[in-house]
């Protein structure tokens, strides 16, 4: 059984989230609502939100969770090669183009579509509305990559204090989102994020870099992190300056 909140009710301690074993690991709690406010108070405890269209809102916290150091994000070479691409067209107005916040609910609708593989999305109007909002409050950003003036690849997330928690990548042209998140990873370690929650395993963030740690770690890490200044200036840093270096090492 999880607890079922109301408005005005705090969550539970993630310690007491379901297990492997009750059949729906890291399942927190129910209900409430998508406000800004609760969301804040979601993240800062490392819980969010997931749950399918026509359920009521789900409430979670993984054990492990996955985590993104900036620090050990990987390039591949061929990746290299294409930054270096758009890098120059950047500099040189060309057909490439990497912008924060200029379309972030585009962004989500664009996550929102089912991939191949999937039947439907977790992603739904009202998810879609409950990030705008934090968006608008200066909570939620979207790195974007934009080809020939039209939206082609991008991600978003939510930002308190030096806490960057990454939701969700789309890529309508090869290797968009992996760009998007270069720049935004890039980005994140210049103003001192040193760690971006992936929240959940999967192959393709492993593949990044990203890796698993015990939830009590991560949730004691989020405490010093969240209470640093808010972060204002969101504008894309060119990912691949002299003095700063990405691991090229292929996941064995």
């Amino acid at each position: 059984m999880i607890p079922w909140l109301e408005a005005e009710d705090s969550f539970p301690d993630v310690s007491t989230a379901l297990t492997e074993a009750d059949g729906a690991a890291g399942l927190l709690a129910a209900g409430a609502d998508l406000s800004p406010q609760r969301l804040l108070m979601a993240y800062r405890a490392g819980i969010f939100p997931w749950f399918s269209e026509g359920q009521p809102i789900l409430w979670w916290s993984t054990d492990p969770r996955m985590v993104l150091f900036v620090n050990e994000f990987r390039i591949s070479d061929s990746l290299r090669k294409v930054l270096r691409k758009v890098e120059q067209s950047m500099t040189n107005a060309g057909p490439w183009q990497v912008r924060f916040d200029h379309a972030f609910e585009d962004v989500m609708r664009n996550c929102a579509e089912p991939r191949r593989s999937e039947a439907g999305t977790w992603i739904s109007d009202e998810i879609i509305a409950g990030y705008s909002a934090l968006h608008r409050s200066g909570h939620a950003h979207s790195a974007e990559v934009w080809l020939d003036g039209k939206l082609v690849g991008g991600a978003y997330g939510v930002s308190i204090g030096r806490m960057f928690y990454g939701e969700s990548m789309f890529a309508r042209v090869s290797d968009a989102s992996k760009i998007a998140l270069a720049y935004l990873v890039r980005f994140l370690q210049s103003r001192g994020v040193s760690m971006i929650d992936c929240q959940q395993q999967t192959a393709h963030l492993a593949s990044l870099g990203a890796r698993p740690i015990p939830r009590a770690e991560f949730v004691s890490l989020l405490r010093h992190l969240v209470d640093a200044p808010q972060i204002e200036d969101w504008k894309p840093i060119a990912p691949l300056p002299v003095n700063w270096t990405y691991s090229s090492r292929k996941q064995s």
